[in-house]
């Protein structure tokens, strides 16, 4: 049984950990990474993926791409947490000389399936992934968190109709839709209902919901294929910057680090202590 309470708690203790590591790091990207974080959170402690952080290397594990790779501190802190790697090691994230680099990267730590961070790679990177473990008779699934505005790459199109047409009813994409790209809102680039009838045009099963709400997201995680023969996509409405009240849908937190008091009135909003 599900236990809705512990996720939610688990979710504000992983925003707490991102804000104290990127203040004390002067990093960016924290408005991405918190509104990725209940997708990471439900993946990794909702009982959805299998994974073993004492084998890591289980070649029938279930693997996940955070191919919107500027946001690899929530990944990061969620292996951390699950007990890949100490969690004391995050507070070298972004620093010279770390393994815990800006964007996620294959060789820094167990649990990274691949390098991304130039945005459009980790779908093709997943959809080969799923078709080896297809022919292999694996049954590892292939998770792929992507952005919306990341939609706009024209590699992601060549990647969701190669998948359709192989049947790779064993990826599963998820998009963190949070309305905001690096210099502009996305509806005045390719506005996200263009982008999900694209999905459902090449051949994908589609469901849609709200990326915050566990109610929504663990049964949207727990019944996939969402058909037989065909490439899930999850297309989650999220909000960049959740959980911060100055930092909720504005444009600006795609880049900037808390200071100290911004980072003061984050743990009081959050009401937890960081994971650190």
């Amino acid at each position: 049984m599900v236990n809705y309470d512990f996720l939610e708690q688990n979710a504000r203790r992983i925003r707490a950990t991102i804000a104290q590591v990127l203040h004390k790091t002067n990093s960016s990207h924290i408005g991405g990474a918190l509104s990725v974080t209940d997708i990471v959170n439900a993946l990794y402690f909702g009982d959805v993926i299998n994974i073993d952080p004492k084998n890591p290397s289980d070649t029938q594990r279930d693997k996940v791409i955070m191919s919107k790779g500027h946001c690899s501190i929530a990944l990061y802190t969620a292996l951390g947490a699950k007990g890949y790697f100490p969690l004391e090691k995050l507070a070298d994230y972004c620093q010279d000389g770390s393994n815990l680099k800006g964007h996620a990267d294959l060789y820094s730590m167990p649990g990274i399936e691949t390098t991304t961070g130039s945005l459009g790679h980790g779908l093709p990177i997943g959809t080969v992934m799923a078709l080896a473990n297809k022919m292999d008779g694996n049954p590892g699934r292939i998770y792929v968190i992507m952005s919306d505005g990341e939609c706009q790459e024209g590699s992601v199109w060549e990647a969701a109709i190669t998948a359709s047409r192989m049947k790779l009813d064993n990826l599963i994409t998820i998009i963190d839709a949070n309305g905001l790209q690096a210099f502009e809102r996305c509806e005045n680039m390719f506005p996200n209902d263009n982008v999900k009838k694209m999905w459902k045009d090449s051949g994908w099963a589609l469901r849609e919901i709200d990326g915050h709400d566990y109610r929504q997201i663990i049964p949207a995680l727990y019944n996939l294929p969402i058909e037989k023969n065909k490439p899930s996509l999850i297309f989650a409405n999220t909000i960049k910057g959740k959980g911060v009240s100055f930092m909720e849908d504005r444009l600006e937190w795609h880049y900037k680090s808390p200071n100290a008091e911004q980072l003061k009135q984050i743990l009081e909003e959050l009401k937890c202590e960081p994971l650190l």
